[in-house]
């Protein structure tokens, strides 16, 4: 946990969802993180006041109750404000990511050479694990460049659990927005990866 953002938070709660639960934390601004129990890069411990009513925490517990519940609600996305704390290439790279629809799938260097930085695709991918917006900014639709799974600083059992909730398919539509998602297909339910352990 850094001080800086325990100098920032004004609420925090936790939010059950079919993957586990989630600690919600939120400054005056919008919603600065979302993150699951024993993922990688959890602030820990935080010093703000427990409050689920916060008018972000609870706007994002309403929008990703919706968002598990139909596919309407995932493909209109989420649109509570956000304000999460990095540096200026995260906060990039996480625009870059809400840009990404419910299906679509890119990779590393796609995103570098949409910043306009092709060389950059290792640093790219330490920002994308550095997402402290589970679901929200979605961080899952991120592949490797031959459609591996990669990293998942959740698990990769949730991040699949969450392609397949989208309807899109390990490989497929790597920053075209073809997925299965995209073109109508069945999703497949989250609660079968939600029992496998989270990589920490």
């Amino acid at each position: 946990m850094t001080k800086t953002l325990d100098n920032v938070l004004v609420a925090q709660a936790r939010l059950a969802t079919p993957l586990g639960t989630l600690t919600a934390a939120a400054t005056a601004r919008g919603l600065a993180g979302l993150w699951f129990d024993g993922q990688k890069h959890h602030p820990g411990r935080l010093a703000a006041p427990v409050d689920a009513h916060n008018t972000f925490i609870a706007q994002a517990r309403r929008e990703l109750d919706a968002w598990f519940s139909d596919t309407p609600s995932r493909r209109r996305g989420f649109a509570v404000a956000l304000d999460p704390q990095g540096t200026p290439f995260q906060r990039e790279v996480w625009r870059l990511l809400r840009a990404l629809r419910c299906g679509e799938q890119t990779h590393y260097g796609e995103l570098a050479r949409r910043l306009g930085r092709p060389q950059a695709a290792r640093a790219v991918g330490a920002a994308v694990g550095r997402n402290p917006l589970a679901i929200v900014v979605p961080c899952h639709r991120v592949l490797g460049r031959d459609g591996s799974l990669t990293g998942y600083a959740g698990g990769l059992p949730r991040k699949q659990a969450l392609l397949e909730l989208e309807g899109g398919r390990t490989g497929a539509s790597h920053g075209t927005g073809t997925g299965r998602a995209a073109r109508g297909g069945r999703a497949a339910s989250p609660t079968r990866a939600a029992a496998a352990p989270a990589a920490a």
